[in-house]
């Protein structure tokens, strides 16, 4: 008897392995919104990394989170690196495109809770009055990211994330906006 559920533990196992290989390699996440301010003003809540602290959702999920700052204050080399509790995690953004106006391209690199790296893009487009900001991250998921995807839903969980973020870089960049 103990040898048939030892057997058919393997096969369990063994399904499951194929099943968590066989999703997607690679992810990706966008989330957009339409913000009530010249695209200048929302572009510079992103390109300076210390702005982050008024408008990221990770920010509120952890108000201790230890965050440095390294490089020019805002644009190409700008960097931030964060540790924080368990929701935040620790790891570092890295600036590696800005072109004024138009887009935001960052390096994400964590280091805990797990190992990743990830690309961010910000893309701003004028519409009439407002500022329509996309925010989208790609990248690619390990074994254990895609054994984690068949539990969590990551679009879901992150997508609103962004959409939190986007809300209130709305209100961020709307409150300069009228300065």
């Amino acid at each position: 008897m103990l040898k048939k559920i030892l057997i058919g533990l393997a096969v369990v196992l063994l399904v499951l392995i194929v099943v968590i290989a066989m999703q997607p390699s690679d992810f990706r996440i966008s989330r957009s919104a339409a913000i009530p301010a010249p695209p200048a003003t929302v572009f510079a809540e992103v390109n300076e990394l210390k702005n982050w602290e008024g408008w990221s959702p990770w920010a509120k999920m952890d108000p201790s989170m230890k965050q440095t700052y390294e490089g020019p204050a805002a644009g190409t080399g700008a960097i931030s690196h964060w540790a924080g509790n368990s929701q935040v995690g620790e790891g570092q953004m890295t600036i590696t495109e800005s072109k004024p106006d138009e887009l935001v391209r960052i390096k994400l690199d964590f280091i805990k809770p797990m190992a990743a790296t990830n690309d961010v893009q910000f893309d701003f487009k004028p519409q009439g009055t407002e500022t329509l900001v996309t925010w989208t991250m790609s990248g690619k998921s390990n074994f254990v990211g895609k054994a984690f995807g068949l539990f969590m839903d990551m679009e879901k969980m992150l997508g609103g994330q962004f959409e939190q973020g986007l809300a209130q870089l709305k209100t961020a960049a709307t409150a300069k906006a009228a300065q």
